[in-house]
Parts: C-alpha cells; structure tokens; sequence
C-alpha cells in the first residue's frame, strides 16, 4: 500500500502538534513507520488519506461496537446539532440516557456524565477519597485510568514499596499516596492494604485489563478483591471505560457477578463522542457537589450532541438481545482461526479473550498480569502490525492493546483477517 498523503500531513502535523499526534500511541512509535490518516469510516472499516482501506479492530479503541456511522448514532447527532451544540444548562436527553444507564447496570443508583474516561476515574477517586476521609489508593500495574497525575505512577521493587512517578510532572507527593500491586495477585494486594491499614480509600482496576493486552481476572480474583475491600472498609472502583456496555449491558459487574462501589465509563456510553460517566450506590454519589462537599463540575458534561449519540447508542444495545452473543461468537471464530494460523507456522504464542476483546502476546507462557504481557516478542509484533497492515488490517499498534471487535464485521471480513495473518506468517 502507498501511504504518501499519509506521509506528508504526519510531517505538517508535527510542525504544530507535539509528536504529530494528539494522543501517543497514534504515533506509531512502539511498531515503526508512519502513521495513517484517516478520512473516513463506515461499518468495519476505515479509509484513510491515500483511499486504502482496512478492516478495523480498533473502532476508535472501543466505542463504535455497532460499527463506524452508525445510523441511528448519526442521525441523532445531526438532528440534536440542528437544536444547538451546547448550551451550559441541564437539558432533558441528560436525565434519559441516566435513567437508561442506570436501568442497564446493576449496583448503581446515579450517574453524573464527564467528557472522557480520565475525567470519570480521576473524578470516581476524588469522590472516594472525600467519602472515606482517606487518603491512599490502590491501583495494579499496567492497568490505565487516564492521565491524570495518581494514575502515572510506576511499581517500585517489594511488596509494600510506595510508588514512584511515571512521567514528569507528577510530584513524589502524590506518587506516595498510590499504592502499587500486582494484577490477579490477591496475596500482594492483602500485603500492601495491610501494611497501610485503615489509609486506603479505595482500589481501582479495570475487572478485565485492556491497557497490558486483554487480562482477565484469574477465577476468584474478583470475589477475593470485593470481600477484601469489605473487610477493610473501602471502596472498590471498577473502570469499566472499555468493558462497560462492551462485554455486556451492565459491563464486567453483570459478567462476573460482582458489586462495585463505584463504576466509571466512557467509550461505548458516548457512541463515539467524547463522553465518560461515573456511577454508584446513592449514599455515595450524594457527597458530590452540589448536595454534598466533594466539587466535581465540567461546563461541556452533559454535552447534548454526546448525549444524543450515547442515548442512541445504549437504546440499541439496551434492545437488542442477541448483540453480545453475535460479538462474543465472532471474536471466538477469530481467535479459532488466527490461533490455528499461528500454530501451523509454529510461533509461539498466547491469545486472551473475553467477549468481544482480544488480543494476541507472542509469548509462550500464560499472561495474567503486566510482568507477564512485557516478555511477549514484541519485534516480531511489530513485524505483525505492519505486515498485517499491508494486507488491508488496522489493528493497535502496540503490543499492549487489547483489539475491539464491533458487530458490524462479517464472517467474510473474519476470514479475510484470517488469511492475511496467514500471509504475515509466513514471513515472520
């Protein structure tokens, strides 16, 4: 494929954009070569600035489960934008898409809407901490929450070692109240509480990790975190920004059976604009501003043109009683096909699923947690990205993404991203 228009905006962009991009993994960084513009999409595919296309296994990292345009999506969009795009006051469309979401999840009694999935968690751990009056929290390495400054904090060495920052800018301050542990290791967890007895105000944690490739949790891992946070009096917060309407209508609590304080969303909620929610027990969700004392305000929350494409969005899903068995057998018939291919060629090789998320680690052992997902051979990932974009298939590019698929994709397409990875093998 020629990528020369491509090839040109990155180098226009990078005159004005830091990096030429205005999130980092789209700078292709981790995989090599130049990033592709896109001008278009419809169903399962994208379009980019050269008129390749490509089948999607991103759907802009998870919310476009129905497909790219969606109709009912845009058509909501356009006839909300027809009224005005924002007006800075509550509007009806924000009360019907809460009393949907909160009809669709369980263990929740309220939902305010934010603009992006950093905004939910970062807001979800303000509320915690002022509903507990503590101070530390507990997040797993290698599970994301967003950019905000307690999430970018690195592991340090031992069980009980405070973490340090991430990235600069981030002050050993607040790196010190972030407490890091091992995903799907419920021991390292019991030490790190305990070792900060009656301090941590809640644990967050994607319930099936996203961000290190896709994890799930370990059977009982869940279970043991909810009576763990019980026990200790404090809150379990599940970032449900990529599994929330994703892996079922009340996301990973339906899925697993398990009852999170606080739950935050973004991706799917927003049918593709920028929308995050956080959500939980009504006790807890009352200590927000402006009837109790913790201040969490947005002047575009709520936004009407994101409303109307999330309120469209979780109408279908909320209608529709097949949609997570149709995802959930499409993403099996992948994972069958690419697993055979793999084996044929002999690489070595781990996939993980749940649902409609996936992801393939070229490593031979088992990968549960982020220490596991850093041995994959991620030279020969890259090898993978880009042989497999050449053959007309756009998935992440990193080795630390899970892939996304949307009910828009026919077997047809499934067995074509079959046979293009079969392809890529060959020269791997």
């Amino acid at each position: 494929m020629l990528y020369k228009r491509s090839s040109t905006l990155f180098s226009e962009a990078e005159k004005v954009i830091p990096g030429g991009v205005n999130s980092p993994v789209r700078a292709f960084k981790s995989v090599g070569g130049t990033p592709i513009f896109i001008k278009k999409a419809f169903k399962a595919y994208l379009i980019d600035e050269d008129d390749n296309q490509y089948i999607d296994y991103i759907n802009s990292w998870g919310p476009m489960i129905l497909g790219h345009a969606h109709k009912p999506v845009v058509d909501a969009v356009i006839e909300k934008t027809k009224l005005g795009t924002s007006f800075g006051t509550p509007t009806e469309i924000e009360t019907k898409i809460a009393q949907l979401a909160v009809s669709m999840v369980p263990n929740i009694d309220k939902i305010r809407f934010v603009n992006s999935g950093t905004e939910a968690c970062m807001s979800a751990v303000r509320l915690a901490r002022g509903f507990t009056g503590k101070d530390k929290i507990v997040k797993f390495a290698g599970c994301y929450h967003g950019h905000s400054d307690s999430f970018l904090i690195q592991a340090g060495s031992g069980a009980v070692t405070l973490g340090v920052p991430n990235s600069p800018g981030v002050t050993k301050g607040t790196a010190q109240d972030t407490l890091l542990t091992r995903y799907n290791d419920i021991d390292h967890v019991k030490q790190v509480i305990e070792a900060n007895k009656d301090e941590v105000a809640c644990v967050i944690l994607e319930p099936v990790a996203g961000n290190m490739g896709c994890i799930p949790p370990k059977t009982g891992f869940l279970e043991e975190l909810r009576s763990l946070c019980d026990t200790n009096n404090i809150l379990l917060i599940f970032d449900e920004v990529m599994t929330g309407f994703r892996l079922a209508k009340g996301g990973a609590q339906e899925l697993y059976g398990i009852a999170a304080d606080l739950v935050c969303f973004g991706k799917v909620i927003g049918g593709g604009l920028p929308v995050g929610a956080f959500a939980g027990r009504e006790e807890i969700m009352n200590y927000l501003a402006p009837l109790g004392p913790v201040y969490q305000a947005g002047t575009l929350s709520g936004n009407p043109l994101a409303m109307a494409a999330g309120l469209a969005m979780l109408t279908e899903l909320n209608n529709d009683r097949e949609i997570y068995k149709r995802l959930a057998d499409k993403t099996a018939y992948l994972h069958k096909g690419i697993a055979g291919v793999l084996d044929k060629h002999q690489i070595l090789h781990t996939i993980n699923r749940v649902g409609s998320m996936i992801s393939i680690h070229f490593s031979k052992n088992e990968v549960v947690d982020f220490e596991s997902a850093t041995e994959g051979n991620n030279e020969r990932f890259k090898a993978f990205f880009q042989g497999m974009l050449k053959e007309g298939v756009y998935i992440a590019p990193s080795a630390f993404e899970t892939w996304f698929i949307t009910d828009a994709l026919t077997y047809e397409d499934l067995d074509k991203t079959i046979e293009a990875c079969n392809k890529v093998c060959k020269l791997l």
